[in-house]
């Protein structure tokens, strides 16, 4: 925990009820500006409620106005007129609770004042530890607690998921931001979880001082989040000392979860500031901001860059409207169903209806389900996106535990007739996975943020309990093979590097009726091949399209058309 003395005012901003301004607003406000987790957003959205206003803060004064600058950019952007002022703030202190003098310190993602008292306790308690070189981890803690027995020390551990490791080191790295000392510590036995009981331990399997081991965790962004596998922070606050111990917690097949354990005296004293760490650790893996709103998924497999994860950040481009080749009719659905249905959340849920929704795309193999997804993924701002393969459905419970965390969220299943298809035609092992599903679906609240979309080729194999019940799906969408004028686009688009003239477009999207979107994007590759190999790629004629067609649906046989994505225009053939 740091402490700088700075002469400053503290400065508050005070938020006033505008009854013009839709609720979503402004928790996405407190989230992104203020760094509001959703309890706290709540809290902020009833005191508003109840007082006509709520106050953040309090902050130093550069801080308060880069907030006011960035919250009032945003209003205007949006076309509010949301109200935010400044105020002096007078603040109390965060230990003692005695009126605070002019000295911030930064607990995590908030600031509290500490009084003068509270600040000569600290600066004293930072310097019982001394400046000596140390061999074994009980060598520290003696040296740093020697004034205290060791049956008045106590100790309280919180466990967090692993896939939540880069949230948790953020969280301690701000928390614990200067230590009076921070140590490395080695790790012996992989399977044996590092605790405070094993660190005091002074005999030949005594946990020996190393130097401070980081991985590098993919979060999405350009730069990894630095996470440490094991370490040691000796802190001091308001003449309190106490430990901190970060261990990596294995079990054999299974996720590796961050433990945190913190070490303080016994008293009432120790226990709030327990309290008061732990609280802003939860914070801060409840408002999970590594993750929110970017496209997830959990996985395992080996990482070619050296970077260890337990949630991979798919980093996918936008996907514009005119991007995606369906009929209007489509079109028009998923935004009906999907983006204008998010829109309006705030407006059910005042009305007594339920906000999550499941929509199911169905369609022939390589029609564009998955391309559809991104582009319900661009046009979901503020939504967590988690994508889910039917072998994966086994991590089904991890996921649903994130998409709760990450709500609002879009949960996408896809190839749901693998594991839903109707239970006659199931083997014992799949049973499970569907009524797995089928529970979780069931047991969102109804006003759960979270919406399923489930893709399938055969729609006629899925299980009645998961298709012909209101409340798990709520719309079908068919993905059709596109028609006349969204082959004419398929070829423009997968066509758009070739000296492609207008009769040549005209009569590759005639000839390639029946045929998928995948199909198409395949047709215009070989007709690239063909020019290449012809003319050096100068031209394309109707040869060209000739040898494509009959290579892709006629010379391969109907299984190369069936891969290919062309069986229809086959069979019409």
């Amino acid at each position: 925990m740091s402490e700088t003395e700075v002469e400053i005012v503290p400065v508050q901003l005070v938020l006033h009820d505008d009854e013009d301004v839709p609720r979503e607003f402004i928790v996405d406000l407190l989230s992104r500006v203020f760094g509001k987790s959703d309890s706290e957003a709540a809290s902020v959205m009833a005191n508003i409620k109840k007082n006509a206003t709520a106050v953040c803060g309090p902050y130093p004064p550069s801080v308060a106005d880069a907030l006011l600058e960035s919250a009032r950019r945003r209003i205007t952007i949006a076309g509010h007129s949301l109200l935010i002022v400044r105020e002096t703030a007078k603040p109390r202190c965060g230990l003692c609770g005695q009126p605070a003098a002019q000295s911030e310190v930064q607990l995590t993602d908030r600031t509290i004042w500490l009084c003068a008292d509270c600040v000569r306790a600290a600066a004293t308690a930072s310097q019982q530890l001394p400046e000596e070189e140390f061999n074994y981890a009980f060598s520290v803690l003696n040296a740093y607690f020697a004034d205290v027995p060791r049956s008045q020390l106590v100790t309280t551990v919180r466990q967090f998921p692993g896939h939540m490791r880069a949230d948790v080191q953020a969280a301690v790295d701000r928390l614990f931001a200067a230590p009076v000392r921070l140590f490395g510590l080695a790790e012996d036995r992989r399977y044996e979880t590092l605790s405070m009981s094993r660190l005091m331990q002074d005999d030949n399997f005594a946990v020996t001082i190393a130097p401070l081991q980081y991985n590098d965790v993919d979060i999405g962004e350009p730069i990894p989040a630095k996470c440490l596998d094991n370490g040691l922070w000796l802190c001091a606050v308001s003449g309190l000392r106490y430990a901190i111990l970060l261990a990596i917690h294995r079990e054999y097949s299974r996720e590796a979860g961050v433990r945190i354990e913190i070490m303080v005296p016994a008293g009432a004293a120790g226990a709030e500031l327990v309290q008061q760490c732990f609280t802003a650790l939860e914070d801060a893996v409840q408002a999970a901001r590594t993750y929110r709103g970017k496209i997830l998924s959990l996985d395992a497999d080996p990482d070619y860059r050296g970077r260890s994860r337990g949630i991979t950040v798919h980093r996918l481009p936008s996907i514009g409207r005119d991007e995606v080749i369906l009929p209007e009719q489509t079109l028009r659905l998923l935004d009906r169903n999907v983006l204008n249905f998010v829109g309006t959340r705030d407006v059910l849920r005042r009305l007594g209806q339920s906000t999550r929704k499941g929509i199911l795309l169905y369609g022939p193999p390589g029609t564009g389900k998955t391309h559809t997804i991104r582009y319900l993924a661009s046009h979901l701002p503020g939504h967590t996106t988690l994508i889910i393969t039917a072998e994966q459905i086994g991590l089904l419970g991890a996921y649903m535990n994130l998409a709760r965390l990450l709500q609002p969220a879009m949960v996408v299943i896809e190839d749901v007739d693998l594991i839903a298809r109707q239970r006659e035609n199931m083997n014992g092992c799949e049973e499970p996975l569907l009524n797995r599903l089928l529970n979780e679906m069931d047991g969102l609240k109804q006003d759960a943020d979270i919406l399923f979309v489930l893709t399938t080729n055969r729609p006629q194999q899925l299980e009645g309990a998961l298709a012909g019940r209101p409340g798990r799906i709520d719309q079908a969408i068919e993905v059709p093979l596109p028609d006349e004028t969204g082959r004419d686009k398929l070829v423009r688009l997968y066509g758009k590097g070739l000296p492609l003239d207008e009769p040549i477009i005209a009569e590759a999207a005639r000839r390639s009726e029946g045929t998928s979107c995948a199909f198409i994007k395949e047709l215009m590759r070989r007709l690239a091949q063909a020019s290449l190999a012809r003319d050096g790629g100068r031209s394309v004629i109707s040869a060209d399209i000739d040898e494509a067609l009959d290579d892709m649906l006629f010379s391969g046989g109907r299984l190369n058309a069936r891969l290919l994505g062309g069986a229809q225009a086959m069979a019409a053939g």
